[in-house]
């Protein structure tokens, strides 16, 4: 199976459009119409982990941090990162990375927190932008299933976990031919009625050329009457960090030392205590502090999450309780889900976990 193939089918399963802007994700280097022998999924691409990809056979690394970010503009071997590019480069591996796609996703990086923690009525914490458009076009009543059809399957419709979404309007549309024209149905001059439906359906921004191309190849008429309209909705199944609640009602202390065990953590960092009962606890992996005004907003008794500095914990105002569990330690179980997710994705070469620590933080005990 071509890379480029491979990377078709894996964004089929985790949009690399839910990204941050910022972010450095997808295909980082490789040739896309090389035949793909195995893959290796992995936290970090670092040289240790190209390593382990020569030793396996695989000419594929997927993974979660990239290892090229910003800045690079030499390839001499002179840091971590340009010795890892250089040597899957002059082996042929190609490096393709995830990262903050799988964050805005529902069912990742959050999503693995909040299974660790047990947690239930799980909710998008900082929902993201859509950017989505809505369409709307005329269509004669006879061929409106037919154009219905090929707007879906250009990716029209699809609204967080339902697609094929549409609504119609039955209707009374005129129209004259005049000269030069070829109608459809009608004589040039001559004012013509016609029963159409009005279809309406929304889609993600960077469909519109393939949707409309679909509508366009399928529709009767020489004139297509149509409209786009910018949308500012939330998409509340993308964004980042999550949300949701404990099964049980938990003590502070009894809380911290269940996620102490979740994690097999050694030390937790955390805001003073309140007193307070935990039941509804906020998530975001990696570097989180952006994200404690919005657990408080969203009313969370406890908030985890990475990366927090001197300052952050006074955000907590002594109405919640915010834990710094780790970067690392937050996304711990992204390996685990990126390897399930592919080897179900992919059955006609190897998936393999990679085996190294890429962790680059230890603690004295």
């Amino acid at each position: 199976m071509k890379l480029s193939t491979v990377i078709s089918k894996i964004e089929e399963e985790i949009s690399i459009r839910q990204a941050e802007d910022f972010d450095n994700v997808g295909l980082l280097c490789g040739v896309p119409d090389r035949d793909v022998s195995g893959i290796l999924v992995c936290h970090d691409a670092l040289e240790n982990v190209v390593n382990e990809a020569m030793d396996k056979n695989c000419n594929l690394i997927v993974c979660f941090h990239p290892i090229i970010f910003s800045g690079l503009k030499s390839l001499t071997g002179k840091n971590y990162v340009e010795r890892a590019v250089l040597k899957a480069i002059e082996n042929k591996i190609a490096i393709y990375a995830i990262h903050t796609a799988f964050d805005n996703d529902f069912f990742g990086v959050n999503r693995g927190i909040c299974n660790a923690l047990g947690l239930k009525d799980l909710k998008i914490l900082q929902p993201k932008k859509n950017n989505l458009k809505q369409l709307t076009v005329f269509v004669p009543r006879d061929h409106s299933e037919s154009v219905k059809e090929a707007l879906f399957s250009a990716g029209a419709g699809n609204i967080g976990f339902y697609d094929e979404c549409s609504f119609t309007l039955n209707g009374k549309g005129t129209f004259r031919p005049i000269e030069g024209s070829n109608p459809f149905s009608g004589q040039q001059n001559i004012r013509e009625h016609a029963d159409e439906d009005m279809i309406s359906v929304i889609f993600e921004s960077p469909k519109q050329g393939q949707i409309i191309a679909a509508m366009r190849l399928v529709h009767p008429y020489e004139e297509v009457a149509y409209q786009v309209y910018h949308l500012d909705n939330e998409n509340h199944h993308s964004g980042l960090g999550m949300y949701g609640e404990l099964e049980e009602t938990m003590d502070e202390k009894d809380f911290l030392r269940m996620v102490k065990e979740k994690f097999n953590l050694e030390v937790i960092k955390h805001s003073p205590f309140n007193n307070k009962k935990i039941k509804r606890v906020g998530v975001l992996g990696g570097s989180g502090a952006g994200g404690i005004k919005s657990a408080l907003s969203k009313k969370c008794d406890a908030y985890l999450t990475g990366d927090l500095k001197y300052h952050d914990y006074f955000l907590a105002e002594s109405k919640m309780l915010i834990g710094d569990i780790g970067h690392y330690e937050s996304e711990q179980f992204v390996t685990q889900q990126l390897f399930e997710i592919l080897s179900q994705k992919f059955s006609t070469f190897a998936i393999s976990k990679s085996i190294e620590k890429t962790n680059p933080v230890n603690y004295f005990i």
